[in-house]
């Protein structure tokens, strides 16, 4: 394995402590949702998205958008890891107070681009981004992840003619397809399939990856735009709470925050002692 998966691993699983930590602290959130994109975030933010710390509102800088907003723990945990904002706001998470809230707020922190978590809009502030930097003739790039169960929602189908009418190739938009929505598997509630088929239909350019493969995710990250002219779609396929045996592929763990042996075996399984910082 070599030395830029390594630090990438230590990466993610720093990340996952941090999330865990602000969430379990708080006493409530989106853990598993969060735990699903880790190694998307890590990726983004430490091998592709162009970004000063030192002038995070660079107009020039590549954007990001966390659509689907339940899961801005991982945003949060990821900003701070980057060295774009400071370690002190996680400890307010949720809490009176504090600057982060259970959903994203632009501006709150450096870093965030804007207000999400009514799911199915993230896609139309990116491509409206996207075509603003086209107009004001800007190289910057967009990026946004979206949750498979947000692709429910109509606006996201609006926005994605959208993107691929005006041609907008320095769009990239990321799925998080861990096939579980809050309480269900998709296909039980309302199917996606054929996925790809879909969305290459509304003329995007379409890859499929393994969302937790560390690799895999920026050797495809760094191929976009996939085709001239079309605006990129990565179908990552991850576990929702992947990184804690009990929570991976259940349901419930979509809300629920882990006490007793449950909270015992977390910290074993994230190689922490505890929920303070060590």
């Amino acid at each position: 394995m070599s030395d830029n998966i390594i630090q990438l691993q230590e990466i993610v699983l720093e990340i996952r402590r941090k999330i865990f930590r602000m969430i379990c602290k708080a006493g409530g959130g989106h853990i598993a949702p969060a735990f699903s994109i880790a190694e998307l975030m890590t990726v983004l933010y430490f091998r592709i998205l162009k970004i000063d710390k030192q002038n995070p509102s660079d107009p020039d800088r590549d954007r990001f958008i966390l659509s689907k907003g339940h899961a801005c723990a991982a945003l949060y945990a990821t900003l701070v890891q980057a060295g774009l904002a400071s370690a002190e706001h996680l400890d307010l998470f949720c809490q009176q107070g504090g600057e982060l809230g259970g959903h994203p707020d632009c501006g709150a922190i450096p870093g965030i681009e804007a207000t999400t978590g009514s799911l199915g809009h993230g896609l139309g502030l990116a491509a409206g981004i996207a075509l603003a930097g086209r107009m004001d003739q800007k190289d910057y790039r967009v990026y946004t992840i979206m949750g498979d169960g947000e692709c429910q929602e109509g606006s996201v189908w609006e926005a994605a003619l959208f993107a691929a009418h005006h041609g907008l190739d320095r769009l990239t938009a990321i799925i998080d397809y861990n096939k579980l929505q809050a309480i269900d598997p998709i296909k039980d509630v309302l199917g996606l399939e054929p996925f790809k088929e879909k969305w290459a239909s509304f003329n995007w350019a379409v890859k499929e990856c393994d969302g937790h493969d560390l690799a895999g995710l920026e050797k495809v990250l760094q191929q976009t735009p996939f085709e001239k002219g079309k605006p990129s779609l990565l179908i990552a396929h991850t576990i929702k709470g992947k990184g804690i045996s009990f929570m991976e592929n259940v349901p419930i763990w979509h809300y629920r925050v882990p006490v007793g042996e449950e909270m015992q075996t977390a910290l074993k399984e994230l190689g922490m002692e505890s929920l303070e910082k060590e």
